[in-house]
């Protein structure tokens, strides 16, 4: 018995999440304008999920660096020409972007009143415009999302989160200090938008995929392994990967589909190094996995060894010169990045600079700063994954649609008992009201409990989840260790888990922080779902008379005075009257 709620745990996430994604649709018209900007109801399934501001993501200061002094290696294209000579020349297969979705939400989501979130009808719309362009150049889009944190990243991800964390005391200062909405300087993309979107986009059609490993990694890979016309996003690691053309979605023109293509090969040629240089490269460099504070010694060596060739650079600039010719210079072979990591004080990890040079390996290549035969060994680790969840039907199934980008969360739970929560619009001054962080755990360790129960030892204890989930006062050294908790559901609530949604069931019996008029909107959606049968809504009377007359009477009063009732299909507003006669 446990193991089937289990499996329709797993199976019914892709329905309690676009349920999610309608309700912040909802809530961002209707509620009041700072109550929903900084707590959302959408967030109940935690999945309040902040994303870094991606301009910037990949080799600091790279970027300045190639639009300023390589105008070779920046080319502006016209994508319609392109994808016509792509299929020119490739008869058999249509022209395909693979689209870093993370890096690219920040142009999408474009609505001046960000702060209050929920502009969700507008950004439909800029989605759908988007989409439109392109397969009127006869484009096909594939969707890349973020799915997992790796453990080599841990350290930057951690840092980056407690730097937004700045970033958001400001915009609350901010706001008290006016009383108005921040100007788009101060822009930090709503909580939730990513999970939106991805709903957003499958709804429109659109193939949709959640990574298993590092998102610009797959992306890179998917690039390369299906011919790609290009990738579109913003994010330097693009220029180190050796695949297809990097397209700038900040320099997209969609009225006349041009942008800007970044091109590797003429960057090599000012820099003086070939393109399987570029790993070593960037790792000198600094990136998400060496740090810039262990090579600082070193830069200052490289620049002392290379003045700098215009007094018009940037000190950034010249490191990045100085880093190049310094390469250029010694021989290309894995003795010289030994050598390397003996100069660098990496302390007790000297295998670092190797990781990051492999890093940047897609499938089917090599490095010559690497041995001979050695490829990427993430590769291998998905391949040989082992799961804490030991029915492999339930990992399997999960893992099938996380890679569809159907869950979020649960195949991270099941396969290595991580998950992670990013930043969230909350004023860490307001000590009224928790983080949603800590509100909603005694969810989470209700769905743990479910989804870990087939884990359980001879003792009958649950696998112990590490929460990286960012809160005031949590300083993020170390993950919360949370034990799941066994899950007892009255039978008043049994019909709602054959009908819809197990997380609905949840909320309605341990969430007590939900105000009447949040929990109303939250059970009206989820009871107003198209599709269902006589034998579905004759469960769902069962379900509406354990809740009592006056709840009733509240989701329906809730519903029928919706100024926005055109939200709701006909079928739906039918399927709700019926409920409540």
């Amino acid at each position: 018995m446990q193991r089937q709620l289990t499996l329709k745990y797993v199976k019914q996430t892709i329905g309690g999440m676009a349920t999610a994604a309608k309700v912040l649709r909802l809530e961002g018209e209707e509620r009041e304008t700072c109550k929903l900007g900084f707590y959302n109801l959408g967030m109940t399934i935690a999945q309040r999920i902040r994303l870094k501001k991606r301009s910037t993501m990949g080799i600091k200061g790279l970027q300045w660096f190639v639009a300023n002094t390589c105008p070779d290696a920046c080319t502006m294209v016209n994508l319609k020409e392109m994808a016509e000579k792509h299929h020119s020349s490739h008869p058999d297969s249509p022209p395909v972007i693979v689209v870093d979705a993370m890096g690219c939400i920040r142009h999408w989501y474009t609505p001046e009143s960000w702060v209050c979130g929920g502009q969700w009808q507008e950004y439909l719309a800029n989605l759908q415009d988007f989409i439109k362009a392109f397969m009127a150049a006869d484009i096909k889009l594939v969707f890349c999302f973020d799915g997992v944190v790796e453990q080599k990243k841990r350290d930057e991800w951690v840092k980056r989160r407690l730097k937004n964390n700045k970033e958001i005391a400001r915009i609350f200062q901010f706001l008290k200090s006016y009383r108005q909405q921040p100007g788009r300087g101060m822009f930090f993309i709503p909580s939730g938008l990513a999970t939106f979107t991805r709903f957003a986009l499958k709804s429109l059609g659109q193939e949709t995929i959640c990574s298993l490993q590092e998102a610009d990694y797959e992306v890179a890979s998917y690039g390369l392994q299906n011919n790609c016309m290009g990738i579109l996003g913003q994010d330097t690691d693009y220029l180190i990967y050796n695949t297809s053309p990097y397209f700038s979605i900040d320099k997209l023109c969609l009225d006349r589909m041009v942008t800007v293509m970044y091109s590797r090969e003429n960057l090599c040629h000012t820099l003086g190094l070939n393109i399987t240089d570029l790993p070593l490269f960037a790792c000198l460099l600094g990136n998400d996995i060496v740090p810039e504070d262990i090579l600082e010694g070193f830069w200052q060596k490289c620049v002392a060894s290379c003045p700098p060739k215009s007094q018009n650079y940037d000190k950034r600039a010249n490191t990045i010169l100085a880093v190049a010719s310094y390469i250029s210079r010694v021989p290309c072979s894995y003795g010289s990045l030994k050598d390397l990591e003996e100069m660098l004080p990496l302390a007790s990890d000297k295998k670092l600079l190797y990781r990051g040079v492999e890093s940047y390996i897609l499938p089917g290549q090599q490095s010559p700063w690497l041995p001979p035969g050695v490829s990427n060994s993430q590769i291998h680790l998905v391949k040989q994954e082992t799961a804490i969840c030991p029915d492999q039907e339930i990992f399997q199934l999960a893992k099938e649609q996380h890679v569809r980008a159907e869950n979020y969360m649960v195949y991270n739970v099941l396969s290595k008992g991580e998950v992670e929560c990013s930043n969230t619009l909350e004023d860490e001054l307001d000590t009224e009201l928790p983080g949603q962080a800590l509100i909603y755990r005694p969810v989470r360790q209700h769905i743990y409990s479910v989804l870990l129960e087939s884990g359980k030892d001879t003792c009958g204890a649950y696998p112990i989840v590490k929460e990286w989930f960012v809160y005031f006062g949590n300083p993020m050294e170390q993950p919360d260790l949370v034990q799941p908790m066994q899950l007892d559901i009255p039978d008043s609530l049994s019909k709602l888990l054959e009908c819809h949604s197990f997380t609905t069931a949840i909320l309605i019996l341990y969430v007590d922080s939900l105000s009447l008029e949040d929990l109303n909107a939250f059970v009206a959606h989820t009871l107003c779902l198209q599709g269902k049968s006589a034998a579905q809504l004759a469960g769902l009377q069962l379900l509406t008379q354990g809740l009592g007359i006056e709840r009733q009477c509240n989701i329906y009063d809730r519903f029928q005075s919706n100024s926005r009732v055109s939200l709701y299909s006909q079928k739906e507003k039918e399927y709700l009257w019926h409920l409540r006669d």
